[in-house]
């Protein structure tokens, strides 16, 4: 398994699944698509306040954005051949709205068409260290 952090953006193809740990702590995941040309489908997992909102609020073929650990598990199928399976543990997710009308909740921030659900303090833009980006 390799971590990173992961930023992207697609379309809901699998609408959020909620359910809850022993302690009953919310947990929700859904799948996006990342490739309009293609099938590249990840799985995003929720905690807390953010996976009560998420489940709450998205839908299949709603556009969102993602910021988040990225997360790649490789397995065996029961054929013996190698699979990949990749994750992203979110921290932050962010509806944006197709139509000229945002989303309106009471729990969210609205801000033009895109309503943020964020489960941080800090703005994603601070949790970028410009000493670890490559290029």
């Amino acid at each position: 398994m390799s971590l990173a952090k992961a930023f992207v953006s697609g379309t809901v193809v699998k609408a959020p699944e909620k359910r809850f740990t022993q302690n009953d702590m919310a947990i929700a995941a859904f799948t996006v698509n990342v490739d309009k040309n293609a099938q590249t489908l990840i799985r995003v997992s929720t905690f807390g306040q953010l996976a009560e909102t998420v489940s709450s609020m998205l839908n299949v073929n709603d556009n969102v954005a993602i910021e988040g650990r990225l997360q790649v598990n490789t397995y065996k199928t029961p054929s013996g051949k190698d699979k990949k399976v990749f994750e992203i543990t979110a921290n932050a997710v962010e509806k944006m709205s197709g139509g000229s009308t945002p989303v309106q909740n009471q729990a969210m921030q609205n801000e033009g068409n895109i309503v943020s659900f964020e489960q941080q303090a800090a703005p994603v833009e601070d949790l970028i260290d410009e000493d670890e980006i490559p290029f």
